[in-house]
Formats: C-alpha cells, structure tokens, sequence
C-alpha cells in the first residue's frame, strides 16, 4: 500500500499538470479596435481642384493699326472708367512710296486734275445754257400772255428750262467728283509726318477696377482690335471646379460647396451657379483619357473675410451633394462585404458576430446605415484576417469606444 508522502505527491502532479494543460489550451481574445454606432449628421461630398477667377473681364484691344507706346499702367494698378489712360496707340503713318509708285502716284494726280479742268469747263457750258433756256423761257410766257404765240411753244420752253436745269445739276456732280479724285491724288503724295496733326489715340479704362493684364508692355507695332490689356474687379470672384464628367451630373441644383486649402484660417461658402454643357478630353496623370467639365460658383464669402485671394489662385472645393443631419452612421473601416453584400462585426458577449447590414448613402469615410444595425451597439473597426464569426475578442485600449 501507498504511502501517504507517495499519494500527496502524487496529487502535487496532478494538479500541476492540470494548470498547465488548462494555460496551454486557454484561448486569449483578439485586440480589435471598437466603434459604437450612433446618430448624427453626414454629408456625401465631391472634392476637386478648383480656381478662382474674375466674374466679369474687359479686355482693351488696339482701336487702329499702328505703334503701341509703352504701357502707362501696370498689373495691379487701380483704373477709374472713362478717366484713366490704360493705352496709347500712335496711328501707323502712310507708307514712304518708292520711285515707280511715286511717279504713278504723280500721273495719276495730273490726270485727277484734268478731270477737274474738264468738269469745270463742262459745269460753265451747262450754266450758259441754263441761262439760255431760261431766258427762252421767260420770252415766250410774255408771248403767250400777249395771245402772240400758242401753248405748245410755252410747254417745249419749260422742258428744255428743266433739261437745262438737270444738265447743271449733273455737271455740278461731276465736278464735285473730279475735285475729290484730285484730293485723293494728292494725299498720296503727301508726307507722312504731316498727314495727321495729332500724335496718338489715348485709351479711356472702359470700367473701374483693377489691371489684371497688361499684353503689350514695351513699344511695338499692332494691328486694329490687338488685345493690349484686361481690367477687371478682382473682389467679384467665381470659382471654377475641374470635375470628371460623372461626378458634374450627381451635383444638384445650386448645390452647396466650401473651398478649403486656399490659403485663410476658414474655408469659404460657395454656391453653384452652372455646370458647363460641354466638357472636354484630359489625359489623366496615368495616361488615361477622362471627360471632364467645369462647373462654376458663386463664392459667398464677403471680401473683407477672404483677404488676399486673388484671381486664378488655387484651392481645394468640396460640393455637398446629398446631407442630413438625423442618420445612423458607421465607419466604412467597420464593414467589409460577404456573399456581395454589406457585413460588420458586431460585439455581443465578448464575441465578434457577423451581422449583415444595408446602406444607404456613402460618404468619405463614413455610410448611413438603413438596415442590420441599431444606435448603441459596438462594432469591430479595421477588422483583420484573424477575427472571424465567434472568434472572442476584447478592446485594445478604452479609447477605442466613442
């Protein structure tokens, strides 16, 4: 028979081995990171590049063609309308004729003036015969009156009075003619530094605001309706939002935007005003084709709260396309899909469950959930291969709960 130090050995071992077999099969729960769901507000948003640039741009273009002195204004510098000079063209002068064409000029002028004397001589003979057809005619009324000559001799007196009265006229024309072709001879001839006795044009601001461009800066020679320069009113901006094609037609009317990223402590308050009916091929940064558009807003903010934004400076526009401010949300890191539907691991027990959900509307980062889960129960974020249906888990630190 045993003895009694045996036996209590015995149990010694025993108990032992149970501990130990006990901490080699125990099962320790996963760390996971928890989220409990709740309701709130949630917007779905399109974010894109975007610039701002002047509402209304008048661009001052060269009136004649000539030479375009030094610009008197500069990038920046305030204009008043209708009083400051932003351009000075001198009118291009009459080109220096060469031998030939001088001594084509000089015959074409003899022949003008010909044509003058012969208009002349033609208007005098017309005069005299005026007279004679007058004097005709005032003869015979006395005849007529005196019952010394018929009716018909009176009748052809008055036409040939009139027929003498249309030579003069028509004589008159050609004369007036022949005298302008004779001006028009001579001012070809004529030096060019004494055609015109004023210098330049003077360019009147056609709005009061600001320069925004100035293209042509230095002395040079332009033709007529050359762009010289743009005045605008640099406090009246839009913004216009670079957008791919099909995210312009998910933007509802007047939609609301903030501009982020330009530069002030705040973002901005925008509006849309219109989306451009035609968009336009851009090649992507990866080679890839995209259609897109430019949709254009009005921006909110007043002047004085976005001090220092300028035309065409960059930022970052972020549309709202669908908001409301009563949802029940959860974190896009807590679903995952399964069988090609939404799933989440939800927290009952101590276990992860899996519990298929429904959503509704996707935002950035976080989705309204229509179906599967209610305000208050906790969920599993970022979910990892380990953590499985059943699978026991605990939270990794207390400020994972929110």
């Amino acid at each position: 028979m045993p003895s009694l130090r045996t036996v209590l050995i015995a149990l010694v071992a025993l108990a032992i081995a149970t501990a130990l077999a006990t901490v080699a099969f125990r099962t320790e729960p996963e760390p996971v990171d928890l989220h409990t769901v709740s309701r709130g507000p949630l917007q779905v948003t399109v974010s894109a590049d975007a610039v701002t640039r002047v509402r209304e741009i008048y661009e001052v273009s060269a009136p004649v063609a000539g030479i375009a002195q030094r610009a008197p204004v500069r990038v920046g510098d305030r204009v008043v309308a209708g009083e400051t000079v932003v351009a000075v063209v001198e009118p291009a002068a009459a080109p220096i004729l060469d031998t030939r064409s001088r001594a084509q000029a000089e015959a074409a002028l003899a022949e003008a003036r010909a044509a003058e004397r012969a208009a002349y001589a033609e208007l005098h003979s017309a005069e005299d015969q005026l007279a004679y057809a007058q004097s005709q005619h005032d003869r015979t009324v006395q005849l007529v009156d005196r019952g010394i000559t018929s009716l018909t001799a009176l009748e052809s007196v008055t036409l040939a009075l009139h027929a003498a009265e249309a030579a003069v006229d028509a004589a008159g024309s050609r004369h007036a003619m022949a005298e302008g072709s004779v001006e028009r001879a001579a001012a070809t001839l004529a030096d060019p530094a004494a055609a015109s006795d004023t210098c330049c044009r003077q360019v009147l601001a056609p709005v009061s605001g600001v320069v925004l461009r100035v293209d042509v800066l230095s002395q040079r020679t332009v033709g007529a309706g050359t762009p010289l320069l743009a005045v605008g009113d640099p406090s009246d901006l839009e913004i216009a939002a670079d957008l791919l094609s099909a995210d312009a037609v998910r933007l509802p009317p007047e939609a609301r935007a903030t501009a982020e990223r330009w530069g002030g402590p705040d973002p901005l308050e925008a509006r849309l005003r219109r989306v451009d009916p035609v968009a336009r091929t851009d090649i992507s940064a990866l080679g890839i084709e995209e259609q897109r558009v430019d949709a254009v807003f009005d921006l909110l903010t007043p002047p004085e709260e976005r001090a220092g934004l300028g035309a065409n400076y960059g930022l970052t526009l972020r549309t709202v396309l669908w908001e409301d401010d009563d949802v029940l949300r959860l974190p896009l890191a807590a679903t995952f899909r399964e069988a090609g539907s939404w799933a989440a691991f939800v927290v009952e027990e101590g276990r992860a469950q899996t519990r298929p959900i429904t959503l509704g509307h996707i935002g950035t980062d976080t989705a309204e959930v229509l179906n599967g889960l209610v305000a208050g129960e906790v969920v599993i974020l970022h979910p990892s291969n380990a953590i499985a249906h059943g699978t026991l888990v605990a939270p990794r630190s207390a400020e994972t709960l929110d």
